[in-house]
């Protein structure tokens, strides 16, 4: 089993407008992982990221990053850690190699071009090197953003929203870096709102609410805890109302009127679809064709964060 790197411990922040925008939040994140945080805007994710990084102040609470403290080490914390903001935040007259090199030295270290050369490449950067960065593509902006980050060979990286803004193809490729990167030691943690980048390339998943973790599992638990399929049966001719006989079943008739729905868990051992079809058939239906659906990542953050509000 992976060791702890960060431990995050009953932290809250409540800022001086009054918003709380933590509350009594408790995670581990393990040495050598991709830990996806998803959640709505304002749940609290950019938050959390900005205290591990040393830029917020918490209101109460502890976070060690590879067993220093955020506040009395701030020094040793701040050199493990990248940080890559959602803003582009970047001088556009300098040159790309110029730009990465330059962010080393704010961490104190020596030149070190090789090591400058090898992050470039990496993120396919290498043949930009001596462009300046305003001709630069925003996806290309925000690898750049990544290779300032990687500056200092930081043992933790943290992606805030790293693909927003980015298309599909670009996006993919980044995911592609972000699974390089892990291979070479590097511990990542991304907040995104995009749940197909959390499906494609997390370890973990953790679900952010108005300031709380509301889950934290292995994404492949988590779509199997709560991963229901759908059966769609379409009939040949159309039903006005579902029959009474059939009411155990929980069944959603379409607007059309031509099929039912039927909802089960993968996990249970009887799915009950096989008395299902034989009961509509003894209520003279005809079926006409079946579908199966699997429950995504997004329709299980869809839930969670509805069942959260509703509580």
């Amino acid at each position: 089993m992976s060791e702890d790197l960060i431990s995050i411990n009953n932290l809250s922040k409540t800022y001086k407008n009054g918003l709380k925008a933590l509350n009594n939040v408790s995670l581990n994140i393990k040495k050598g992982e991709i830990l996806a945080m998803l959640g709505p805007n304002g749940a609290g994710k950019t938050t959390l990221i900005s205290i591990i990084c040393g830029i917020v102040t918490p209101s109460s609470g502890k976070v060690n990053v590879d067993g220093f403290d955020i506040i009395n080490d701030y020094r040793q914390t701040r050199s493990k850690i990248g940080l890559v903001p959602q803003e582009l935040t970047l001088e556009n007259f300098e040159t790309v190699f110029n730009n990465v090199s330059f962010t080393r030295g704010l961490y104190g270290k020596a030149p070190d071009p090789k090591y400058i050369e090898s992050v470039l490449k990496k993120l396919s950067l290498w043949d930009k090197k001596d462009n300046i960065l305003r001709q630069l593509s925003g996806g290309m902006k925000r690898r750049v953003l990544i290779a300032k980050a990687l500056s200092h060979k930081p043992s933790i990286l943290f992606l805030d929203e790293p693909t927003a803004g980015v298309d599909v193809e670009l996006r993919k490729d980044m995911w592609k870096s972000v699974e390089a990167l892990r291979e070479s030691g590097v511990t990542i943690i991304l907040t995104t709102h995009y749940i197909e980048e959390a499906e494609a390339i997390a370890d973990r998943v953790a679900v952010i609410n108005n300031g709380e973790i509301i889950v934290v599992d292995q994404k492949k638990d988590l779509l199997n805890k709560m991963g229901r399929k759908k059966l769609r049966i379409d009939l040949h001719e159309k039903t006005d109302t579902i029959p009474e006989s059939l009411s155990k079943y929980d069944l959603e008739l379409s607007g059309n009127k031509l099929s039912l729905t039927y909802s089960y868990d993968t996990q249970k051992q009887r799915t009950g679809i096989t008395n299902l079809l034989q009961d509509i058939r003894d209520q003279g239906l005809k079926l006409k064709d079946l579908k199966t659906e699997e429950s995504t990542l997004e329709k299980i953050f869809v839930t969670l964060v509805k069942e959260n509000n509703e509580n």
